[in-house]
């Protein structure tokens, strides 16, 4: 039987590099592709059409949402798993709705990954014991989460907006129009309640959406317009 072919999605590479030595150790498992971001992630897939995708989420340009959401909208069939820093019941939530078939935190053990590249590629779900545990622990919060009322896109564009994206650059990274971002600007408000930029900081501060694994995410004071 043939291996099964994976596509490695990460900005960094020394953590590809690390993905591939401990990936390549099985029979079964063959690199065939590696993207440093969504967009040459998505397009890579439709060049490769790997068996499995193993997607980071925070990267330069769009994110590992959106790239899953647009690799599931070419390909229903793709298997991508998530394996990342984020330790936040919301990215999990968000990244499954988008179309991820697993959730594995860069904190589990190596051979966590390895399972869940294998589940993954048997048609299961796979979660790794600590993000389970954190949707549990969500599932029993009385306080609305954004996961809740946002969709995958709409996560999305909050994220950049947190990073300090201006609506401008959003507008270029997705393909859309600024008037777009602005209006799921207005709409991610509405739907978290909130009437200010800085009201909607404070949300994504009580929520762990920002500062989650540092980087931008972790400097932003403010979204910018």
């Amino acid at each position: 039987m043939d291996p099964s072919t994976i596509m490695l999605v990460d900005d960094h590479v020394i953590v590809r590099e690390g993905f591939r030595s401990l990936l390549q150790k099985q029979p079964r498992l063959k690199i065939v592709a590696e993207a440093a971001d969504g967009a040459e992630a998505y397009r890579l897939f439709k060049e490769t059409r790997p068996d499995l995708v193993i997607m980071d989420l925070t990267m330069p340009g769009f994110g590992g949402i959106e790239a899953i959401k647009r690799i599931r909208q070419w390909d229903p069939a793709a298997r991508i798993l998530v394996f990342t820093m984020h330790q936040n019941a919301a990215y999990a939530v968000q990244a499954i709705r988008a179309g991820a078939k697993g959730y594995v935190t860069k904190s589990s053990p190596p051979d966590a990954l390895v399972r869940a590249a294998f589940d993954v590629l048997l048609g299961r779900i796979a979660l790794s014991a600590d993000i389970d545990h954190e949707l549990a622990l969500s599932r029993v919060t009385d306080t609305p989460a954004a996961t809740d009322v946002l969709t995958p896109r709409e996560f999305e564009i909050l994220r950049m907006l947190l990073a300090e994206r201006s609506t401008d650059d959003i507008a270029d990274i997705l393909h859309v129009s600024p008037k777009t971002v602005a209006n799921t600007r207005y709409l991610i408000k509405a739907k978290l309640g909130v009437g200010s930029d800085i009201e909607l900081v404070l949300v994504a501060q009580r929520q762990g959406i920002l500062g989650e694994g540092g980087g931008a995410e972790q400097n932003a004071s403010r979204p910018r317009g």
